[in-house]
């Protein structure tokens, strides 16, 4: 019986057993991997009788192996560590990435697309603003270079989105919330930066509704991307002003949660679950830090292996696809509720 005939390099990889970045740096440069690694991959091609895009390869040999990576506020440290994860993938894949920072600002988005553009990169892996972002030029910028949106979802734009599923942070803190003790109010900015923040606020909404307990949204002033200063200013003021509805916080994400907690130690409110505790406090992300914090922070955990990788490997695919898929993927991993003392 013949082998069923595989379709392109990742159903290759799959049946092989020989990752995908491996087999592209095999075919840019077969001097590339090693000699037994080169007579596995030649095995294999010979064995299920697979036939490379060969337009698509040349294309890609004819570019240059830089990507760029482009995040939108690299002093957050959630940033800096899925970067640094996405950067490692590249480097294992045989690609130069070449990394980015907004620091929150739309003109320097725009400027740093376009220089890009100039640059003629094999691809990009962009996590965009998102609500200040100009949707417009990001627009074009993904038709002219194969672009990956990660993290921030601007809806139908690109030819793929890598992220987390933001209702799975939500619904399994709430859960563990409501189920240990009292419910939740929402702690938020009035005007956030991140999408994601809409669509938290919303799994929230959701949730309170489906358990059967009244909402509390508590929103602070405050723009731009200085999350930690932002929610210890809010967290002081509905401190002071007695306006917690509930001894049950959760933070839209981990670093205003960092802010409610230093404004706790300010006020003199203990944090935790224990019969001294004033108030109980939760949040999303894993922040790098969260683990660190007085007391340490119960969150919800990005998939920060899942999301960098098939960030990398959808890039890769994509550039083999000359540019284009039959039609925009979407990938999301749910998250991990992780439970520390704060909770």
């Amino acid at each position: 019986m013949s082998l069923p005939r595989l379709r392109n390099m990742e159903e290759l990889a799959k049946a092989s057993g020989i990752s995908r970045p491996t087999l592209s740096k095999y075919f840019n440069d077969p001097t590339s991997v090693r000699a037994t690694t080169r007579a596995r991959i030649e095995a294999a091609l010979k064995r299920y009788d697979y036939v490379p895009n060969i337009y698509a390869v040349n294309q890609n040999r004819r570019m240059t192996k830089n990507v760029g990576i482009v995040v939108p506020y690299l002093a957050d440290p959630f940033f800096a560590e899925i970067a640094r994860r996405i950067e490692t993938r590249c480097i294992e894949a045989g690609l130069r990435p070449l990394l980015f920072s907004s620091h929150g600002r739309t003109a320097l988005e725009c400027d740093i697309l376009d220089n890009l553009r100039a640059m003629r990169p094999a691809g990009v892996l962009l996590a965009p603003l998102g609500r200040t972002s100009d949707r417009s030029e990001i627009e074009k910028f993904c038709r002219d270079v194969p672009t990956v949106l990660f993290d921030s979802n601007l809806e139908g734009i690109g030819e793929a989105f890598v992220g987390s599923d933001n209702f799975s942070f939500v619904s399994q803190t709430v859960e563990y919330l409501t189920r240990t003790g009292e419910p939740p109010a929402f702690f938020e900015m009035k005007t956030p930066a991140n999408p994601n923040a809409n669509k938290r606020r919303t799994a929230y909404l959701q949730m309170m509704e489906r358990l059967g307990f009244e909402p509390h949204l508590v929103k602070i002033d405050g723009e731009g991307w200085n999350f930690e200063e932002i929610g210890r200013a809010g967290a002081l003021k509905v401190l002071e002003q007695r306006a917690l509805p509930t001894n049950a916080v959760l933070c839209s994400n981990d670093r205003l949660a960092i802010g409610f907690l230093s404004a706790c130690c300010t006020a003199g409110i203990r944090v935790g679950r224990g019969p001294d505790c004033d108030l109980r406090l939760a949040s999303n992300d894993d922040h790098p830090f969260s683990r660190f914090t007085c007391p340490a922070l119960t969150t919800a955990a990005h998939d920060y292996d899942n999301v960098s990788n098939h960030s990398v490997q959808t890039l890769l695919e994509l550039i083999e696809a000359g540019g284009s898929f039959p039609a925009r993927r979407e990938t999301q991993f749910p998250a991990r509720l992780v439970m520390r003392d704060s909770a």
